[in-house]
């Protein structure tokens, strides 16, 4: 019996004025004979030479090709660069069509372009970001938690877009217990990862030196990662932040848990800026994005590296498969 072509993803537009339309072509490009399948939302004038789908069903015989469009008409031209609040409604309309595909089964999975919250906030968009706004769509009763994955490293920031002082004013062992025991969760669930190793970052110098560089460490984290133990996770810390995402020490776990943005963000970054993926774990579908934003200074240049979208599609298939497999 022949097998159908595996479901494709559905790629949204993002922000019409940046480059979200240029590196979705330069990734159909790459991946037209290799796969993964995906078909693009966005308007389908901005795309000379794409083809035309009327949903996920054509796409995948449509791909080798050209790249699929399924047609999200924008109320004005876009203008690389040049940021217009009259085309924030088509941009919010890309992703909520995705979501409604991938929660109907009719695609593995969404990968999202990057969005210009200003743009969207000016137009009445009340979430802080995709994450949150995904969240909603995608009907999940636990929080979500972002990861960000490439070859060498994966973390997991507990805190995330808030000022330094505040996020340190909001570290709790619940709060870093829930976070890590979502991300293990996630990393069975949708990297195969059996017994998931959890390494949780200090907070402060040499994690706290036994409480002489402050005793957040040893009041905060380290109860933490007791309690994590006991429910089963193999996690350690705190570790010194400053040694734990060395060469010799990455081999030693799955992913960092890190305590604010920048501890987990510099890392990831400083070894792959153009490979990392943003993965949305604990959502009942499938979401990925390229980790970068929407480089309006480089827009319409044709110069933006798709190296990121690219790795979050395969990514968001790999996870799709991990999924398929755990559900049969």
């Amino acid at each position: 019996m022949t097998q159908p072509p595996p479901l494709p993803l559905a790629l949204t537009m993002g922000e019409p004025a940046g480059i979200g339309a240029e590196i979705a072509a330069a990734a159909w490009r790459a991946l037209r004979a290799s796969g993964p399948a995906f078909l693009l939302v966005d308007d389908i004038r901005r795309h000379p030479g794409a083809r035309q789908v009327s949903g996920p069903e054509e796409a995948a015989a449509a791909f080798p090709q050209g790249l699929p469009v399924l047609h999200q008409p924008l109320a004005e031209t876009a203008v690389p660069g040049r940021l217009n609040p009259a085309n924030a409604a088509a941009t919010i309309a890309s992703i909520d069509t995705a979501v409604a595909l991938a929660k109907a089964g009719r695609v593995a999975g969404v990968v999202t372009n990057p969005i210009q919250k200003s743009t969207l906030y000016a137009a009445g968009f009340r979430h802080p970001g995709h994450t949150e706004y995904l969240f909603e769509l995608a009907g999940t009763a636990s929080a979500p938690v972002m990861l960000l994955a490439s070859e060498q490293l994966r973390v997991v920031p507990v805190t995330i877009h808030e000022p330094l002082k505040d996020a340190i004013a909001r570290l709790t062992p619940d709060l870093i217990v829930e976070i890590a025991a979502l991300t293990a969760a996630g990393l069975r669930q949708d990297f195969g990862l059996g017994a998931p190793r959890l390494a949780v970052a200090g907070l402060n110098p040499h994690a706290g030196e036994g409480g002489s560089l402050g005793r957040e460490d040893l009041d905060i984290v380290a109860p933490a990662v007791a309690r994590l133990r006991a429910m089963g996770i193999d996690a350690r810390g705190p570790l010194p932040p400053d040694t734990m995402f060395t060469a010799g020490a990455r081999p030693g776990y799955d992913v960092a848990i890190c305590l604010y943005h920048d501890q987990a963000l510099i890392p990831i970054k400083t070894l792959d800026m153009n490979g990392g993926v943003n993965v949305t774990l604990g959502l009942s579908i499938v979401r990925t994005s390229p980790d970068h934003g929407t480089a309006l200074d480089i827009a319409g240049t044709g110069i933006a590296d798709p190296a990121s979208l690219i790795a979050a599609l395969r990514l968001a298939s790999q996870i799709a498969g991990f999924r398929s497999c755990a559900s049969r």
